[in-house]
C-alpha cells in the first residue's frame, strides 16, 4: 500500500531472476529455432520475471488510466488547440468515444479517466474528480506549476490510484495522458533531466506551426532557466516545471513498480513522468516497457536515458495511452507463445541440427 510520505518510496524490488532464467530456458525448448521469435522472446521473459513464474499467465485485467490536466503555459500559444478541449475529451473518454477506448477494447483492456487538474469549474463527475488537486497547473514559463503541498498531493494521488487498480486485480497498468499543452512541461522535464537544449527536443505536439514551435521553444527555455537550481531534486522539478497530472503519473508508475506490477509506458508525456519516477524510486524502470516511440524528439531522448526499447514504432503522437494499448496486443502474443507453444519433447520434434 502507499507509504505515508507521498514523495518517498521504499526500495524497489527487482523482477524475479529465477523466473527469468526459467523463462529463457523454456524458450530454448519450444518448437522453433532459438531466437526465431525475436523481441517476442525477450518480452515473454520480462513478463515471467515480473509475475515471478514460468510459464507466464496471460493478462486478465490490464487497465489504462488516463490522467487529465491543463497547463497555464497554453496562454503562451504553445498548442494548436484551446484548453477547453481537455474537459471535452474527458467527457469523450467517459462515453467511450476516444481512440484509447477503441484501442484498449481491441487489446482486452479497460479505461479509467481521472481529473487531476482540468481547467473547468468542477469535475465531470465525483468519481472522475476524486483526486483533483487544482484547476489547471501554473504557467511554467513565468511561475511554478504547483505549490509544494499540491505537488505532494499529486504524487500521492497517483500512488493511491495505482493501489486502487492493483487491489482491484489489475495485472498490468498503462498510464495515459490528456491535457492541451502538456508536451511543453513534459519536454521541459526531459530537457532538464538530460541537460539538453530546447531546440534539440521541442516537437510539434498536437501540430503547431512554425510560429507556435518558436513560442513553445521560448516557453521551455524560460521554464528551464527557472528550474536551473532544482534539476537534482525530482520533486522540486515537478513543482517548478511539471504539473499536477505529470506528478500524479510519476507517483502512479513508481507505485506500480513498488507493488511489483508491470507497466507499459506511452508517449512523451508519460515517459517524462517515468524519467522523474526512476529518480524518485531507483530501479522502477525494470518494471516498465516502452509501448511505442512517438514522433516527439524528447521521447526518444527519454527512452534512451531509461534504456527502454519501444515495442512498436508507428509514427503515433496522440497520447491517451494509445501507443501502449497497441503494444499490449504484441505483449499478449509474447505471453501466449511462451505459455502455450509445445516443446520439442511434447511435440516429438527433433531439436537436433544435422
Amino acid at each position: 500500500m502507499t507509504d505515508n510520505r507521498p514523495t518517498e518510496f521504499p526500495p524497489i524490488p527487482a523482477p524475479d531472476d529465477h523466473a527469468e532464467s526459467a523463462a529463457r530456458a523454456r524458450q530454448d525448448t519450444l518448437t522453433k529455432p532459438r531466437g526465431a521469435l525475436g523481441r517476442l522472446e525477450d518480452l515473454s521473459v520480462w513478463v515471467s520475471a515480473c509475475q515471478g513464474e514460468c510459464p507466464p499467465r496471460q493478462f486478465v485485467r490490464p487497465r489504462v488510466v488516463v490522467f487529465a490536466g491543463d497547463h497555464g503555459v497554453t496562454a503562451s500559444g504553445v498548442s494548436a488547440f484551446p484548453s477547453e478541449v481537455t474537459a471535452q475529451m474527458v467527457a469523450n473518454f467517459e462515453k467511450g468515444g476516444a481512440a484509447i477506448n477503441v484501442l484498449a477494447e481491441a487489446a482486452g483492456a479497460t479505461v479509467r479517466v481521472v481529473d487531476i487538474a482540468v481547467d473547468s469549474e468542477k469535475p465531470l463527475s465525483p468519481s472522475i474528480g476524486e483526486f483533483r488537486v487544482r484547476r489547471s497547473s501554473g504557467n511554467i514559463a513565468v511561475e511554478d506549476a504547483l505549490s509544494a503541498d499540491e505537488c505532494a498531493a499529486s504524487i500521492a494521488a497517483g500512488r493511491r490510484i495505482a493501489d486502487q487498480e492493483i487491489d482491484a486485480g489489475a495485472d498490468l497498468l498503462i498510464a495515459g495522458d490528456m491535457g492541451i499543452g502538456n508536451t511543453t512541461p513534459a519536454t521541459t522535464l526531459i530537457a532538464a533531466l538530460t541537460g539538453t537544449e530546447p531546440v534539440a527536443v521541442v516537437g510539434r505536439g498536437t501540430g503547431v506551426d512554425d510560429a507556435g514551435w518558436a513560442r513553445k521553444t521560448a516557453a521551455i527555455r524560460d521554464a528551464l532557466y527557472r528550474a536551473s537550481s532544482v534539476t537534482s531534486d525530482p520533486v522540486a522539478l515537478l513543482r517548478v516545471c511539471g504539473g499536477a497530472d505529470l506528478a500524479a503519473m510519476t507517483g502512479f508508475v513508481a507505485q506500480a513498480a513498488a507493488r511489483r506490477t508491470p507497466v507499459l509506458l506511452d508517449g512523451v508525456v508519460v515517459t517524462a513522468a517515468a524519467l522523474v519516477a526512476d529518480r524518485l524510486a531507483p530501479g522502477a524502470r525494470l518494471w516498465w516497457q516502452a509501448g511505442h516511440r512517438s514522433t516527439e524528439p524528447a521521447h526518444a531522448l527519454a527512452l534512451k536515458r531509461l534504456d527502454l526499447e519501444p515495442i512498436v514504432d508507428l509514427g503515433m503522437r496522440l497520447g491517451e495511452g494509445t501507443g501502449a494499448a497497441v503494444a499490449l496486443s504484441v505483449l499478449r502474443a509474447a505471453v501466449a507463445t511462451l505459455a502455450l507453444m509445445a516443446t520439442f519433447g511434447e511435440a516429438e520434434v527433433s531439436d537436433k541440427t544435422p
